[in-house]
């Protein structure tokens, strides 16, 4: 095994579909921090998603946000 492979994490997009379904019970920014974007997803927790403005941005961007967590380029 060299140091090149990387491990990836597979991420479900439904999971994170069902984890954005939170805002609406105040728990917004859950699928942010499944997909290892915590600091956004905390910021998302605290503004209740920008007040719901970022999380219906989400759900247009959540499969590449899927794909880019699982190539390691979330942030």
């Amino acid at each position: 095994m060299s140091d090149s492979t990387a491990l990836t994490v597979r991420k479900d997009t439904t999971v994170a579909y069902l984890l954005w379904l939170g805002g609406f019970l105040g728990l917004a920014g859950l699928h942010r921090i499944y997909l290892g974007r915590t600091l956004s997803g905390v910021l998302w927790l605290l503004t209740g998603g920008f007040c719901f403005i970022g999380q219906l941005v989400d759900l247009i961007f959540m499969p590449r946000m899927v794909k880019d967590s699982e190539e390691g380029r979330g942030w």
